[in-house]
């Protein structure tokens, strides 16, 4: 089973590309974030004609998170349980399902802004709220993963030059040991190192040539129980689809499982 993680920071402006992907790639699950379309105007149609059916939270601003499944979409879940209101508002961040025996969640963690704003402070207990509620997923005993765009660098080694992210988030002490705290309910990153690349980043910034000169960041994750991580036999970040006109700047992050 092949399954993958893609940011594609609209959906209506990467529909074109994202089906050509889904095509080419022969990606059995996929968990999209940053839709920034309402639910009844996502591309439901289109993806039936692939023969992929579709799980949305969203409301059509800037945050919006799906799973498109061609192998079985059930218990869906919409939202984080437990998760933190942000202005008084529940942001569309999460979805979770299972796919062909694979439990999945889609997430795409708060930007948190800069250190000391309040959405700092709400990307830290969203974090809590996905490591208590990934809990019950990662000790059911099958096969089941935390994927999307997490906002958080892992290691100085995820950024292209440690020097430049000074003071700012995604690189924070305290955003890495959010991140790391998925540990204690068993989930792991599952990507190997080295992969094909010697940086293998998922996000570049549009501005300044960032792609063209790699400067990047890997932000885009796969964290499974053991479950998951034991069936690993490839992952890789999917460069080319970053590349030519109309591209997000993120990567897809695919991950082949032998189940």
């Amino acid at each position: 089973m092949r399954i993958a993680t893609w940011n594609v920071n609209s959906i209506t402006a990467r529909l074109p590309r994202l089906l050509a992907w889904l095509e080419s790639s022969g990606t059995d699950v996929l968990c999209i974030q940053e839709i920034k379309s309402a639910e009844s105007a996502f591309p439901y149609e289109p993806l039936r004609d692939l023969g992929y059916e579709a799980a949305v939270n969203a409301t059509g601003r800037w945050n919006g998170v799906g799973v498109i499944s061609r192998v079985g979409l059930a218990d869906v879940t919409p939202g984080l349980p437990g998760g933190p209101a942000y202005e008084g508002e529940q942001e569309p961040r999460a979805i979770a399902a299972t796919c062909g025996g694979v439990r999945v969640q889609s997430v795409y963690v708060p930007n948190g802004r800069e250190i000391g704003h309040p959405h700092y402070d709400y990307k830290l207990s969203w974090f809590e709220a996905l490591r208590t509620s990934a809990a019950a997923d990662a000790a059911a005993g099958g096969p089941f993963a935390v994927l999307g765009d997490f906002n958080v660098a892992p290691t100085d080694e995820d950024v292209w030059d440690r020097a430049v992210f000074e003071g700012s988030t995604h690189v924070t002490t305290k955003e890495r040991e959010a991140l790391a705290a998925l540990r204690e309910v068993g989930l792991s990153d599952v990507m190997p190192r080295p992969l094909k690349y010697d940086h293998p980043f998922t996000y570049w910034d549009y501005r300044e040539l960032g792609f063209p000169k790699n400067k990047g960041m890997r932000i885009d994750l796969v964290y499974g129980n053991e479950a998951f991580a034991k069936s690993v036999s490839d992952a890789y970040v999917d460069r080319e689809e970053r590349k030519g006109k109309g591209a997000s700047d993120h990567a897809p992050v695919v991950v082949d499982l032998d189940i």
